[in-house]
C-alpha cells in the first residue's frame, strides 16, 4: 500500500515539476522513462475532478463533442510522435561533442540549467508558432478549442515539434547531456497540463514567477487584448523580461478559440486545414517577397502592415460569443462514447510497441488511429461520407481482430470483436441510405 501511495505522489509531482533531482537525472537516453506516457492516467483523473468539481458547483457541463476533439487530438500527436521521433533534435549529438562547457551528467547544476535552459528555449519556440504564419498553421490546432479546461491541455498538434527544430539545439553547445534535455522537456509539457483550467482562479504570489491557470487562460483568449501574449511554459518571468506579459482583467470576459473559428470537431480536417489557408494567401501576393512574407510573417500581416500586422485591424473578438455546438441523436452518442474508450485503449495497449513494428505495421495502425480520431468529429460535423467510412473502419477492425486478438485477454477482445460487427452492420445499412439518397438526388436533377 506504501509504494501504490509513493507512485501516485511521484506522478502527481511530476504533474507539477515537483521532482526530486536525484531522481530523474540519467547518464543514457535508454534510462530516461516516459514520463508523458506515465502521466496519462492522471491526466484521466484530473479531467474527471474538474468535471465534478464544475458539476458541483452548477456551472456549464463540459461538452461531450468538444472534450472527445481535444483527447483524440492527443491520441494522434502521440501515435505520430512514436513513429517520427528524434527530427527536432536532429544533430543534438553531433553539437555536444563540439560542447563550450564540459558539465557532470550527475551534478544537480545540469539539472537546473537544463530544466532553465528548456523552459527559455520553448518560451522562443511558443512564440514563433504564433509570429511566424508557417508554425502557427500547425499551432492553432491547440488554441481551436472554445472551451478552456484540462482535455484542452491535450488538443496539440501533429505537426508543431517539428517546427521547434533549432530552439534546443545550443543547450548542446552549453554541454546540457541528450538525457538531460529529454527529462525536461517531458517536465516541461506535462507541468502546462494543469494551467488548462478555469477551477483555478489566482496563485497568489506564484502569479509572478510561474505559468498558472490566469496567465495561460489570456494565452487562449481570442479577445484584441489576450493576442500574442503570456508564451511561457513553465516560468512567467520570461514574458515579463521580453515584453509580451499581460494579466487576467477582472471586468472582461475571455472568449475562447481562434479569432476565425472553424465551425467543426474533425481532428483530421483541424490539424491540417489552416495549412491551406497560409498557402492560399502565399500565391495570392503578387512579388515573391511578399510570398516569402506570408509564410513567414505574423498570421495578421497583409501588404503595408507591420511584421505582426496591424492590430487595428484585428476583430476584437467578445464574450459570449455562440459555440458550433452540434449534438447527436441520443443512441449515436452513446456509441461515439463506447468507441471512443476503444480507441484510448488500443492506443494505450500499442503505443508502446509502436517503435518495434515494421514500418507496413505502423502505417496501418497509424491510418486506423487517424481516421479513429476524424470520424467521430465528422460525424458531429454531419458530414454526409461519414457513415461510409465508419462501416469501413469496423469492417476492417473486425478483419484484423478475427485471427490477432488485440488486447490478449479473450472476454474484452472477444465483447469489443462483437460490438465491432455490430457496429459494421449498422453502419453498412447506414452506408447504404446514403448511397440511395445520393442516387435519388441524382436522378431528380
Amino acid at each position: 500500500m506504501a509504494g501504490v501511495a509513493t507512485a501516485v505522489a511521484k506522478g502527481v509531482g511530476t504533474l507539477f515539476y515537483v521532482v526530486s533531482p536525484n531522481e530523474t537525472t540519467f547518464q543514457h537516453v535508454k534510462d530516461v522513462p516516459n514520463y508523458t506516457n506515465e502521466a496519462v492516467p492522471f491526466f484521466v483523473v484530473f479531467i474527471l475532478l474538474e468535471w465534478l468539481v464544475t458539476y458541483f458547483k452548477g456551472e456549464k457541463k463540459i461538452r461531450p463533442n468538444d472534450m472527445y476533439t481535444s483527447i483524440l487530438h492527443g491520441v494522434v500527436y502521440d501515435v505520430i510522435g512514436m513513429v517520427v521521433v528524434g527530427f527536432n533534435l536532429f544533430g543534438y549529438e553531433w553539437l555536444y561533442e563540439r560542447r563550450l562547457l564540459d558539465l557532470d551528467w550527475s551534478s544537480p547544476v545540469t539539472w537546473w540549467v537544463a530544466a532553465l535552459g528548456v523552459d527559455m528555449g520553448y518560451y522562443w519556440f511558443h512564440r514563433a508558432t504564433h509570429e511566424v504564419n508557417l508554425a502557427w498553421a500547425s499551432h492553432q490546432v491547440h488554441h481551436s478549442s472554445e472551451e478552456y479546461n484540462l482535455s484542452t491541455a491535450l488538443r496539440q498538434s501533429m505537426w508543431q515539434r517539428y517546427f521547434s527544430f533549432g530552439f534546443y539545439q545550443p543547450l548542446a553547445l552549453l554541454g546540457v547531456p541528450m538525457p538531460a534535455l529529454l527529462v525536461h522537456l517531458q517536465f516541461n509539457l506535462v507541468f502546462q497540463f494543469w494551467i488548462h483550467t478555469q477551477v483555478v482562479d489566482n496563485c497568489g504570489p506564484l502569479e509572478w514567477i510561474l505559468n498558472t491557470p490566469s496567465h495561460h487562460r489570456v494565452h487562449h483568449g481570442a479577445n484584441k487584448w489576450c493576442l500574442d501574449k503570456n508564451y511561457a511554459g513553465v516560468l512567467i518571468i520570461w514574458d515579463r523580461l521580453f515584453g509580451t506579459f499581460e494579466a487576467e482583467r477582472r471586468d472582461e470576459k475571455i472568449a475562447y478559440g481562434l479569432v476565425d473559428q472553424p465551425q467543426s470537431h474533425n481532428v483530421m480536417w483541424l490539424q491540417v486545414f489552416y495549412m491551406r489557408e497560409v498557402f492560399r494567401k502565399a500565391r495570392s501576393m503578387t512579388t515573391w517577397g511578399d510570398t516569402f512574407r506570408a509564410l513567414f510573417y505574423g498570421p495578421g500581416w497583409f501588404p503595408g502592415t507591420p511584421r505582426l500586422g496591424d492590430p487595428d485591424t484585428f476583430p476584437d473578438v467578445k464574450a459570449p460569443r455562440v459555440k458550433y455546438n452540434p449534438e447527436l441523436p441520443r443512441w449515436q452518442e452513446v456509441y461515439v462514447l463506447v468507441h471512443f474508450v476503444i480507441i484510448l485503449l488500443i492506443h494505450q495497449k500499442w503505443i508502446t510497441k509502436l517503435a518495434s513494428f515494421s514500418w507496413m505495421s505502423a502505417l496501418v495502425f497509424m491510418a486506423f488511429m487517424f481516421v479513429s480520431a476524424g470520424i467521430i468529429g465528422a460525424m458531429y460535423d454531419g458530414w454526409w461520407w461519414a457513415p461510409l467510412v465508419e462501416a469501413a473502419r469496423c469492417i476492417a477492425y473486425v478483419a484484423y481482430a478475427r485471427s490477432a486478438p488485440v488486447f490478449g485477454i479473450q472476454f474484452l477482445d472477444s465483447a469489443i470483436l462483437v460490438y465491432f460487427a455490430a457496429s459494421a452492420l449498422i453502419w453498412t445499412s447506414q452506408s447504404l441510405a446514403v448511397v440511395k439518397a445520393s442516387v435519388k438526388a441524382a436522378k431528380l436533377e
